[in-house]
């Protein structure tokens, strides 16, 4: 049990560290357009991320998946980017009616492509170990709560807002991932793999 608490803590760490923001801005971007009205949406959406992830970071565990790394790197901000640009879009048409289908499977592929973004260090971790699959569960549990923990914040800063502050959703909506996009422009040339 000592070691599931351990990699449910690693999980928490690797959404929660700052230095590696991406994850966090990952998550604003899927969380910008949603209000707690539609809470269940995002958790879905969430979950899909979380079981992605875990995934494609089980693939590399077990060998079964060895990616450039470089290029997974290059592919984390490149993700943020695109959904933060679909945010755009989508509040630039000034339609709430989105795909709830493309955004699941959008969501579920930039989950794998994060996933395997942690896969080197985790299978380091995994190095001699027997057991993998109690250290993915209990890392795939630290990730799921991490995540919902950054969702409500991102919620509840949009619900100030928008319902404090009354700045309009689209403004909100515009504003927030056009700053994504802008924070991302120099990771994605950081990373640039060509």
């Amino acid at each position: 049990m000592g070691d599931f608490g351990f990699y449910i803590k690693l999980g928490l760490d690797h959404v929660l560290d700052i230095s590696a923001y991406d994850h966090i801005l990952f998550l604003a971007a899927l969380a910008i357009p949603f209000t707690f009205a539609l809470w269940k949406r995002i958790l879905v959406l969430v979950t899909i991320f979380t079981v992605a992830h875990c995934l494609s970071l089980g693939l590399a565990v077990f060998n079964i998946v060895d990616l450039n790394p470089q290029l997974i790197e290059f592919l984390i901000p490149i993700t943020i980017f695109v959904t933060a640009g679909f945010n755009v879009k989508v509040a630039l048409q000034g339609s709430a009616n989105r795909n709830f289908i493309v955004q699941s499977t959008a969501t579920a592929f930039f989950g794998l492509i994060h996933g395997l973004g942690f896969s080197n260090y985790f299978k380091m971790l995994m190095a001699g170990e027997d057991e993998k699959i109690v250290p993915l569960l209990g890392f795939a549990a630290g990730i799921e709560i991490s995540q919902v923990l950054v969702i409500m914040g991102v919620l509840l800063t949009a619900f100030v807002f928008q319902s404090g502050i009354k700045v309009k959703q689209q403004h909100f909506i515009l504003g927030t991932s056009l700053s994504i996009m802008a924070i991302t422009i120099p990771m994605i040339y950081g990373t640039w793999p060509f």
